[in-house]
């Protein structure tokens, strides 16, 4: 089990509004390679792995997502922060406003909700985690696509953490996979 503590992993202090990062920043919240598709495809692949390293690993990383998933509704919330609905038709987050006010609900950055369908799970160790570091990896890129799109140091900061994670998820993976490739290779699993 894990403590939480009442603190972001990150500190996530945004002073300027900005709804079009607001909604560009959903991609990572509900979309296929966001931060919530992640944990809930850790946390759920980590029955099905060969022995308790690999589930303990899939575990922490998992809540780890958690946090970062946190840390993007802190960002978008933030961002939204006294948006009055004109302003939220004229950044295109209209069906937002309508549905849920300033509440934030798991959708990718064109507003397609969140579906347990972006949860890869195949019970073949081997297939999750290449599964898992492309997923890691496509998270990374989105990551610095976004920070592509701004110059604020209040947003870039917490934007760079959260895409160095993406590279350390990604190596956490390939090492463990490397680790099974040894111990199953006589196995056609490989």
């Amino acid at each position: 089990m894990w403590k939480y503590e009442k603190k972001l992993q990150y500190p996530v202090n945004i002073k300027n509004k900005d709804l079009n990062m607001a909604k560009a920043l959903l991609a990572q919240y509900g979309g296929p390679d966001g931060e919530f598709a992640a944990a809930m495809r850790y946390l759920n692949q980590r029955y099905t792995m060969p022995d308790e390293k690999g589930y303990a690993l899939l575990n922490d990383i998992g809540t780890e997502e958690l946090a970062h998933v946190e840390m993007i509704a802190a960002m978008v919330g933030q961002l939204m922060k006294g948006a009055s609905p004109n302003e939220l038709k004229a950044a295109g987050l209209t069906p937002q406003y309508v549905e849920h006010d300033h509440a934030l609900f798991p959708v990718d950055a064109f507003g397609v909700p969140y579906t347990s369908a972006y949860i890869e799970a195949s019970g073949d160790w081997n297939a999750d985690l290449i599964s898992d570091m492309a997923a890691e990896q496509r998270a990374r890129i989105t990551y610095e696509h976004l920070m592509d799109l701004t110059n604020d140091p209040d947003l870039l900061a917490p934007l760079s953490f959260l895409r160095q994670r993406e590279v350390v998820h990604y190596n956490r993976f390939k090492q463990l996979r490397n680790y099974y490739a040894k111990m199953f290779k006589e196995s056609k699993n490989v």
